[in-house]
């Protein structure tokens, strides 16, 4: 996940705010047929995407629907800049995490009031968040968590115990071949290790808990993979899934939207849950859905268009379209209780692995702890800070940017 200079970024999303502007929803007109979406998918997610929007199109002649994809963070803040100028798209896709800031900001609607009644018992319970007493997103899947997958031609059998897998990944790792690879640019794949320890990054209250024993030992952990040369010493999320595609790694951490690809790659892929760390614990890896949210922008006549495509997208029929391919665990009851989805290995191991897992929060205070997280992480990899250090720095920088945020 590339980051871009602070500059650029700023340079960058000045010139998507006047694009958004003129993206603002309009009344009336040809305006009320059109619907705006702006997206976080995966490419293979994407094809799955349009074919329901095509679907959709099919049975509502006249309907044009226009979307738009972007980078987790760049949608988050193209998103506020457009509605705060009374733009932006009438749907908005992503990881759950993103409606702690939207609601706070007041970009989207909390959808138990717009709705209709009885909407949201269609969900399995795990697939939805509810912040100051509202559910904000509509899921069309729950999961989005972190396993190991491995190519069974180098792994014949998944390690269960941190000790196992070191010593595999010794074993495979040679000249220009490494036994692992693993996005180490990004915490959201450092919190299973983190959870594996014992730790945790907030409280019951939402206050960063980052200064840990736990916190130190799961740092001090990846670091020690990249130290023994059993990982490369560059590896962000690119680098990690070109050298597992191309036969390179053998164990690579990622998620279930990444199988498709892998499979396309030629790797016999196998997954399962991430080991125990040392002293007993799985991996604790984060559990979210993914979910559309409504522009608080949409204009009244247009909102119907608007709740009768939502509803479409998060059907049995939509849901369950390439659901195995893409190895995503649906969110409507009836989805997730498909007799042919229940009997996929892929899909039974990611349910497993979901049951290790740990909710992902969704207050606004989450996004300030993965901006927090972030530079820490990197200077414990590059050797600038001690993992304790970094610890300590985490949670005081996670401290006074919550203060700020709530200035």
């Amino acid at each position: 996940m590339m980051r871009v200079q602070s500059s650029a970024r700023f340079a960058l999303c000045a010139l998507l705010a006047l694009t958004a502007l003129s993206c603002a929803p309009k009344s009336g007109g040809r305006a009320a047929r059109k619907i705006v979406i702006w997206e976080q998918m995966d490419p293979e997610e994407r094809v799955r995407f349009e074919a329901n929007l095509a679907a959709f199109r099919l049975a509502h002649p006249g309907v044009e629907i226009e979307h738009t994809p972007y980078e987790t963070e760049q949608l988050r803040t193209q998103f506020q800049t457009a509605t705060s100028g009374g733009g932006g798209s009438d749907l908005v896709f992503g990881p759950s995490d993103q409606v702690g800031p939207l609601s706070l900001l007041k970009t989207i609607q909390p959808l138990d009031q717009t709705l209709p009644a009885g909407f949201f018992d269609r969900f399995i319970p795990a697939s939805l968040d509810t912040l100051d007493g509202h559910i904000w997103a509509a899921p069309d899947q729950v999961g989005n968590h972190l396993l190991l997958c491995f190519n069974r031609k180098l792994v014949p059998v998944a390690p269960t115990t941190a000790e196992e897998f070191v010593a595999m990944a010794k074993k495979l790792s040679r000249d220009g071949v490494y036994g692992f690879a693993m996005n180490v640019t990004e915490p959201y794949w450092l919190v299973p290790f983190l959870g594996g320890y014992g730790g945790w990054i907030m409280d019951a209250q939402a206050s960063p808990t980052l200064d840990s024993p736990a916190m130190a030992k799961a740092l001090a952990f990846v670091k020690s993979l990249r130290d023994q040369r059993l990982m490369p010493q560059e590896s962000d999320y690119q680098i990690a899934e070109t050298l597992f595609k191309e036969g390179k790694a053998a164990m690579i951490v990622n998620g279930p939207w990444s199988w498709s690809a892998y499979r396309k790659a030629g790797v016999d892929l196998g997954i399962a849950p991430i080991f125990r760390l040392p002293g007993g614990r799985w991996a604790q890896p984060m559990v979210a859905s993914k979910g559309y949210s409504i522009n608080v922008n949409v204009p009244k006549e247009k909102l119907p268009l608007v709740i009768e495509l939502l509803t479409f997208l998060t059907s049995p029929e939509a849901e369950l379209r390439s659901v195995r391919e893409l190895a995503i665990l649906p969110s409507h009851r009836d989805a997730y209780r498909d007799s042919t989805l229940l009997q996929d290995p892929y899909l039974a191991v990611s349910i497993t692995a979901i049951e290790k897992g740990r909710r992902m929060p969704v207050v606004p205070e989450m996004r300030v702890i993965w901006d927090a997280m972030r530079p820490e992480m990197q200077n414990v990899m590059n050797g600038v800070k001690t993992p304790a250090q970094a610890a300590k720095d985490m949670q005081k920088a996670a401290l006074e940017q919550i203060a700020n945020m709530k200035k």
